[in-house]
């Protein structure tokens, strides 16, 4: 037996901080929450935080880093595609789709499907200044089934965020 879920109506809020070079629309039931720290250390940019969905034990962690040059780029996609493919193991399968919006803003979107921790990845770049990745999780087993309908939810807050983020 599984607990009844209460959905909350969808309505949006700005994302909009003077330490982020972008902007972009989250559900207002939603709670933002910088980070602070990463391990021992401060974050590599104070544009790390969290979007935590409180309701359903879940987060959607965010980072931002400026890219440096064409080899740091380079290093920023390969480390992204290394973290999803730490998935692989647990993972039934993996699709990876070009995403872009009507801001110019474009990236990867990676879905996975199986026992995994994360069943959503993305990375939205301009490739030559800004590297934005996020990916969602769920604080509790995964068992796909009982997720998907919560997941489900929550994919559409996700893709509305895709849809109005824009570089400032």
């Amino acid at each position: 037996m599984y607990p009844k879920v209460e959905y909350p109506e969808k309505s949006y809020q700005k994302f909009d901080t003077s330490f982020c070079n972008f902007t972009f629309d989250y559900p207002e039931y939603a709670q933002f929450e910088q980070d602070k720290f990463f391990f021992q250390d401060k974050p590599v940019h104070p544009c790390w935080f969290d979007i935590n969905f409180e309701d359903f034990n879940g987060a959607l962690h965010c980072s931002y880093i400026p890219i440096d040059d064409r080899a740091h780029y380079d290093k920023l996609i390969e480390d992204s595609f290394t973290m999803v493919e730490e998935h692989n193991r647990k993972a039934n399968y993996r699709k990876e789709e070009y995403i872009s919006n009507q801001h110019g803003v474009g990236g990867l979107y990676f879905s996975l499907g199986g026992e995994v921790a994360t069943n959503m990845q993305f990375i939205l770049t301009d490739t030559t200044d800004h590297f934005f990745r996020a990916s969602l999780y769920f604080n509790a087993k995964v068992a796909p089934d009982s997720i998907r309908p919560i997941f489900d939810f929550v994919k559409e807050d996700v893709d509305k965020l895709i849809e109005t983020f824009e570089w400032q």
